[in-house]
């Protein structure tokens, strides 16, 4: 199957574009929702996370507490170095697995730091950034998260710039402020038909 790296930043629209294209057919594996799953209680990660940072970083139901382990890695890096350490090789395990028995017309991952991850662009046949401006991200996730601005700027600027994102795009989904619906789903069709031309000849 033609396989598609779709990425974008924080409050980009990265899941809406996704759920798009699994309506109309592709296969989609996301990677934030498997780490969801694996820092979830029981998830496969909690064990190794509890024995390399302590109970502090767990909820009461021994799920990962995604605030205090933002607050940590933010000002640690070694800390985060850790963490990646424990959830990467976990995440492509599960994303293996889920694409050995995919079928659709084409595979999309969904994988929020495709461009910084580096091993990521070599894997997929093309790259689908999700594109917007800052302060649209920002109003964005505020709105959803009720983070401070400046948290989600913390966020940002850990994630690679848009500028880094368009460089490595074969395609490109414009989802701005000014996009409507509507404007998003004939962007991302048409995307979806090319895809599915492309798929059929590879």
């Amino acid at each position: 199957m033609l396989k598609i790296g779709l990425t974008g930043g924080i409050g980009s629209g990265k899941t809406r574009v996704a759920d798009l294209f699994q309506a109309w057919g592709a296969a989609v594996i996301d990677t934030d929702v498997i780490a969801h799953q694996l820092t979830a209680p029981g998830g496969l990660a909690i064990e190794p996370i509890r024995a390399a940072f302590g109970n502090g970083v767990l909820t009461p139901d021994a799920a990962l507490d995604r605030a205090a382990m933002r607050e940590l890695v933010f000002q640690d890096a070694e800390a985060r170095g850790r963490l990646e350490a424990i959830i990467h090789p976990l995440i492509a395990q599960v994303t293996q697995a889920q694409a050995e028995v995919a079928s659709g017309c084409y595979l999309v991952f969904v994988v929020p730091l495709l461009v910084e991850s580096k091993r990521w662009v070599s894997r997929v046949d093309r790259v689908c950034v999700v594109d917007c401006d800052p302060e649209t991200q920002i109003a964005r996730v505020q709105a959803r998260s009720g983070l401070t601005p400046e948290a989600i700027r913390r966020i940002m600027m850990a994630q690679a710039t848009r500028e880094a994102r368009l460089a490595v795009a074969h395609d490109v989904v414009l989802n701005d402020g000014q996009t409507t619906p509507e404007q998003l789903q004939h962007r991302a069709r048409q995307l979806h038909d090319k895809w599915c031309v492309l798929g059929a000849h590879s």
